[in-house]
């Protein structure tokens, strides 16, 4: 059977439309960084130091700064292996090499939520809602507990030749404060990963409409009817008589 792509009208409901801004908005993620941290040292008592790094092997912000810092700990940037980043790994830096990696997972999950959407028929848009979310979950699921464990080990592998002895090995939280020495750092998301997140919800609220042909008109007017307004912003005066649209198929059961 040849495949023919839906009509317009067809994306601009909700099952249809959301994959397709979420996978915009999986790759627009790229272009912001992932991570914020804030760090506080009694070597610049007048200013806090910022990171920022990316879902690619790149660091902006003070990242000269906080090596000099890091250096008297024997705590170093990650190593990516396969992609040159805009600093020096360390000889004695841990070995990441999923980080280069890391666009090819936005990208590929940008792509299977493009491919969801124009699936030919309600059957496959439904399936493929199902693997997409599940598929996106898992996937950013293994990579938030791989960078969690690369920061573990990046904090239990310091440079014993460090000039600073005796720190005790720590991991820095994705979120959160933590001290080592007397350096105060605060960790934080990045727009990147807010975006990530929020297209994550995306996809969850398209599996949620994956047996109605609603749109996001639909889904006002109903709102509206059932908090008692009507079209034209007075108080309606039968609210809730109009359901959210249902596929054909099912509207006929």
């Amino acid at each position: 059977m040849d495949y023919e792509i839906p009509e317009k009208s067809a994306f601009l409901e909700l099952r249809r439309g959301l994959p397709l801004l979420a996978a915009a908005l999986f790759v627009a993620a790229l272009l912001f960084p992932m991570w914020r941290i804030a760090v506080d040292a009694v070597q610049y008592p007048s200013t806090t130091l910022r990171l920022e790094l990316y879902a690619y092997p790149r660091i902006a912000g003070d990242y000269g700064e906080m090596a000099s810092l890091n250096k008297y700990i024997g705590f170093y940037y990650p190593d990516p292996v396969y992609w040159q980043p805009n600093y020096e790994p360390h000889p004695r830096a841990i070995d990441v090499p999923e980080w280069s990696l890391g666009p090819l997972a936005f990208i590929a999950v940008s792509a299977c939520a493009a491919f969801v959407a124009l699936a030919p028929d309600t059957k496959r848009l439904k399936r493929g809602l199902i693997a997409q979310l599940v598929g996106t979950v898992v996937v950013f699921g293994v990579m938030l507990a791989d960078i969690q464990y690369r920061l573990y080990q990046a904090g239990h592998t310091l440079d014993p030749d460090a000039p600073v002895m005796g720190v005790d090995g720590f991991t820095p939280p994705l979120w959160g404060t933590y001290e080592v020495a007397n350096i105060t750092s605060y960790s934080r998301f990045g727009i990147g990963a807010y975006m990530s997140m929020l297209a994550v919800g995306l996809l969850v609220v398209a599996f949620y409409f994956r047996d109605s042909d609603a749109t996001a008109r639909d889904v006002a007017r109903a709102w509206l009817s059932r908090v008692g307004v009507g079209d034209d912003g007075e108080p309606d005066s039968s609210p809730g008589d109009e359901p959210v649209g249902t596929d054909d198929a099912e509207a006929g059961r």
